[in-house]
C-alpha cells in the first residue's frame, strides 16, 4: 500500500520525460511506473501535468535575524513553496552575520517550526573566523562556507588574495563566490553621472569587475586545490575564463534576472528596482549567457532572492540597496525562457534546478525523481499562461521585477516530504520544512 499515487502524469528527469504513475509512503517515492488501483485510498490526478522534482535554490537571503521588515524565514519560504521551490539555502549577511557557530544555531532554531520548506544556511568566511572555518563547513545544516570577494562590508568581505588564499586553504568543501572585485569596486564608485541615475549602475560596476574577480578566484583555487561555485554569472568576458577552469572542477550559477533583462531598458522601465549585484547588463551580455544557456554551460540557476522594501528601493541611486526578489519567479521564468524562448529544454531545467544542485553540494535523498529519494515533487501545468501581478507575490518586501511579465508554465501541486503543502496556489497544512542533510565523506581537516 502507498499514501498515495500521483496518476497520469510526465515523470520529468534529467535525461528523459515519460509517462508514469508515483506512488509515494513514509515521506519517500516507493515506486514509478504502471500502478495498479487499489493500492491506496488516495490519488492525485496528475493528467497534463508534469512531474518534476522540488526545485533547489541554493542562493537566497531571506534578512532574518535582523532585517526582518525585508523578509522572514516564514515569509521567504512561503514565497519558495509557492514558486515550486521545496528546498533553499539561505546566505550569510544577516545581522549578525552567520559566522559563528551561535549564529548558525540561531537561524536553525529560527527555521524550526515555520519554514514552508526545507532549509540549511551558509556560513560566511570571514577575517576574524579562520581558525573556526572547517568546524563551521562541517557542522549540521550548513552547505559550507560563502565568500564575497567584493560587494560586501565588515569582516564578511574577503578583498584581497592573501586573505583569499587563506579562506580557501581552510576547508575541503565547494565554495560558492560573489566575484565582483573590491578595489576596482572602490576605485569606481565615484565615476557617477550629475545628477547620478541607476543607469550609472553597470557603468561602475563594470564587467571588468566582474572578470578580474574571477580571474583570482579560478587562480587561487586551482592553487590550493579548493573547488568554486561562481555565482549570478553576469558577463561574456567570463565565460571563456570559467570554461577553461571545468575540469578542476568548477562549476556556475546563472539567474533568470540577467537571462531575462538587459539595459538599458530594464533601468528605464523598473529604476531601481532593477538595480542588483552584479547588475543588469547590456544585451551583448545578456545574449551571450543565453548562448551559454543553450549550450550547457551552466550548472545551476539560481534565484539570488535578495528583497528589499519598495520604499528602500526609491531612494535616489546610488543610496538605493541593490538586490531584488525572485525564489517564487524562479521556477515560472525559467518554464518561461524554456518554452517561449527556447534557451533550454525541459530535462535541461530539471538538470540545473534539481538535480545539479544536490549533486554539487551531496544534498541527502534530493533532487531527483526515483525510488527511495525523498517525496519532494512539483507539479506543473506547462500549457498555464498567465501574468504575474503584485497581488501574487509572497515575499514581504510586496513587489517583483517579473510584475506585469507573462509566464509560460506554472507549479499548481508542491509535495513536501510526502505531504502535499500546495495544491491550486493554495497552502495546505502547516509549515513542515526540515533541515537538509548532506551525505559528507569522512575527510581529514586541512593542513595549514
Amino acid at each position: 500500500m502507498f499514501d498515495f499515487v500521483i496518476r497520469g502524469g510526465t515523470v520529468v528527469t534529467g535525461r528523459h520525460s515519460e509517462r508514469a504513475d508515483v506512488g509515494v509512503s513514509e515521506g519517500r517515492i516507493k515506486e514509478l511506473g504502471r500502478i495498479p488501483s487499489g493500492v491506496s485510498d488516495q490519488e492525485i490526478d496528475a493528467a497534463c501535468l508534469h512531474i518534476l522534482p522540488g526545485v533547489i535554490d541554493t542562493q537566497v537571503h531571506f534578512r532574518e535575524p535582523g532585517m526582518e521588515h525585508k523578509e522572514d524565514l516564514e515569509s521567504g519560504t512561503r514565497a519558495a513553496l509557492h514558486g515550486g521551490v521545496t528546498t533553499i539555502f539561505e546566505m550569510p549577511n544577516t545581522l549578525p552575520t552567520t559566522t559563528t557557530s551561535s549564529a548558525l544555531t540561531d537561524k536553525l532554531n529560527r527555521a524550526n517550526g515555520r519554514a514552508w520548506c526545507n532549509y540549511a544556511f551558509f556560513v560566511g568566511a570571514a577575517s576574524d573566523n579562520l581558525e573556526e572555518l572547517w568546524e563551521l563547513e562541517t557542522s549540521e545544516g550548513t552547505p559550507g562556507v560563502k565568500i564575497f570577494v567584493g560587494s560586501s562590508t565588515g569582516t564578511l568581505l574577503v578583498p584581497d588574495d592573501e586573505l583569499l588564499e587563506k579562506v580557501l586553504m581552510r576547508g575541503r568543501y565547494r565554495c560558492p563566490i560573489h566575484s565582483e572585485d573590491h578595489a576596482r569596486l572602490m576605485s569606481r564608485s565615484g565615476m557617477l553621472s550629475d545628477p547620478p541615475t541607476v543607469h550609472d549602475h553597470p557603468h561602475v560596476r563594470d564587467a571588468e569587475c566582474a572578470r578580474l574577480a574571477t580571474e583570482r578566484v579560478l587562480r587561487l583555487s586551482e592553487k590550493t586545490g579548493r573547488p568554486v561555485h561562481i555565482l549570478h554569472l553576469s558577463t561574456a568576458d567570463e565565460i571563456p575564463l570559467i570554461e577553461a577552469a571545468k575540469p578542476m572542477g568548477t562549476t556556475v550559477e546563472c539567474t533568470p534576472q540577467h537571462l531575462w533583462f538587459s539595459a538599458p531598458e530594464c533601468y528605464d522601465r523598473l529604476g531601481t528596482r532593477a538595480q542588483m549585484n552584479p547588475p543588469l547588463r547590456s544585451v551583448e551580455h545578456r545574449n551571450a549567457l543565453r548562448d551559454a544557456l543553450k549550450r550547457g554551460f551552466f550548472d545551476v540557476v539560481g534565484s539570488d532572492h535578495a528583497p528589499h522594501t519598495l520604499e528602500e528601493k526609491s531612494q535616489p541611486y546610488p543610496k538605493s540597496p541593490s538586490g531584488m526578489p525572485g525564489v517564487q519567479t524562479l521556477l515560472p521564468a525559467m518554464l518561461t525562457l524554456a518554452q517561449r524562448d527556447g534557451l533550454l529544454d525541459i530535462q535541461s531545467l530539471v538538470r540545473l534546478a534539481c538535480e545539479r544542485p544536490a549533486e554539487i553540494y551531496s544534498i541527502r535523498n534530493k533532487g531527483f525523481i526515483a525510488p527511495g529519494y525523498d517525496a519532494d515533487l512539483v507539479l506543473v501545468d506547462l500549457s498555464k499562461r498567465a501574468v504575474f501581478e503584485r497581488e501574487m507575490v509572497q515575499s514581504k518586501c510586496g513587489w517583483s521585477p517579473f510584475e506585469g511579465e507573462e509566464f509560460w508554465g506554472w507549479p499548481i501541486t508542491v509535495i513536501l516530504g510526502g505531504e502535499v503543502a500546495l495544491s491550486d496556489g493554495e497552502r495546505v497544512g502547516q509549515p513542515a520544512g526540515t533541515v537538509v542533510q548532506f551525505n559528507r565523506e569522512r575527510i581529514p581537516a586541512p593542513r595549514f
